[in-house]
């Protein structure tokens, strides 16, 4: 029986060393594949920077060829700043012509405007010659004013402003006298000339006498 059961532990042994021997030998072999697939990447890699750097050295430009191209950039770049330069004098001087024609005719359309009231002045004058009734040269004359305050005011926005009996505004009003009477607080008295506003800009005000409450 003993000599039996060694028989049988030995098989094992033998069976455990066989296995072992086995894997190690996998174990190698697997290696030695890693080592191979390694070395041939390896490889491909320094013929991949072999190949890199040669065409590194075949792009390389000689110092003339560098020197030749940075000056053809200067020159371009010179060229470019020059142009630039040529153009804004150009915008420059535009706009200064636009700004000179603004102000030497920006005035046109008003002007062309008051044509038709100086007109009907001529004519009223022409027929002032030959009239007998005052009367009639003074409507005249109250029509064309009516027209030239109509046309300033509806299509330039300038108002007139300053009555009699209107409350002071020193904003408004040039005071150019003062007197008391019974009033409860200050008034025109008079309107010496009228004042006027472009829209809500005042561009002359009006010269008047004030009358303020009696002490």
């Amino acid at each position: 029986m003993k000599d039996k059961k060694n028989k049988h532990e030995e098989s094992k042994e033998k069976e455990t060393v066989n296995e072992s021997e086995q894997s190690s030998s996998e174990q190698t072999a697997e290696t030695q594949t890693d080592s191979a697939e390694a070395k041939s990447s390896e490889g491909a890699e320094n013929a991949d920077s072999k190949k890199e750097s040669e065409a590194d050295k075949a792009k390389e430009k000689t110092p003339e060829e560098r020197i030749a191209e940075l000056e053809k950039e200067n020159a371009d770049l010179k060229d470019q700043l020059l142009r630039r330069a040529a153009d804004f004098d150009n915008y420059r001087k535009r706009m200064m012509q636009e700004k000179q024609d603004a102000f030497d005719y920006g005035n046109a359309n008003l002007l062309k405007d008051l044509l038709d009231s100086l007109d009907n002045f001529d004519r009223t004058l022409d027929a002032a010659k030959d009239a007998k009734d005052a009367k009639s040269i003074a409507d005249g004359i109250k029509m064309i004013n009516k027209s030239l305050v109509s046309m300033l005011e509806n299509k330039y926005n300038l108002v007139a402003f300053g009555k009699e009996g209107d409350a002071f505004d020193p904003d408004l009003h040039e005071a150019i006298g003062m007197q008391e009477g019974k009033v409860k607080k200050e008034e025109l008295a008079a309107v010496y000339l009228k004042g006027y506003k472009l829209k809500d800009k005042v561009i002359r005000h009006a010269k008047v006498m004030v009358v303020k409450p009696a002490e």
